[in-house]
C-alpha cells in the first residue's frame, strides 16, 4: 500500500519542489508586494489592458520589468508589440512605478 496522496506529484506523497513553488505563488496572489496593488490568478487576466505579470523561472519567482498585454495569441509587450512567450501566474494593473520591481520576495 502507498503513502501517496492524490493529487500531490512528488515522492512518496510529498508535493514537488515546482508543485511547492505553484502553491507559494498562490498564496502570495492575495497579498501586496513592493507597494504595487493586489496580484490576481492570471486566468483573470482582462485583454486591452497594460499588466505586470509574475513568472516563476529557474531562479524563482519574479515580476516582469515592462508592461504587457494580453492577446489571442499569448502576450504581447504593450511597448514594442513584440510577442513574448511566457506563462505567468499572476497579474496585476501596471503603474510606473512598477517597472523597478525586478524580483519578488521569497516566501517565508
Amino acid at each position: 500500500m502507498s503513502n501517496r496522496r492524490p493529487g500531490l506529484p512528488g515522492v512518496g506523497g510529498r508535493p514537488s519542489n515546482a508543485l511547492k513553488k505553484m502553491i507559494q505563488v498562490k498564496a502570495r496572489a492575495d497579498i501586496s508586494l513592493n507597494g504595487g496593488g493586489m496580484w490576481n490568478p492570471i486566468a483573470s487576466a482582462p485583454f486591452g489592458r497594460n499588466l505586470e505579470l509574475a513568472v516563476i523561472d529557474e531562479d524563482g519567482l519574479h515580476a516582469l520589468v515592462f508592461p504587457c498585454r494580453k492577446v489571442q495569441e499569448g502576450w504581447r509587450d504593450a511597448v514594442t508589440g513584440v510577442r513574448v512567450d511566457i506563462r505567468p501566474t499572476h497579474w496585476r494593473d501596471w503603474e510606473a512605478e512598477n517597472r523597478q520591481a525586478g524580483s519578488l520576495p521569497a516566501p517565508a
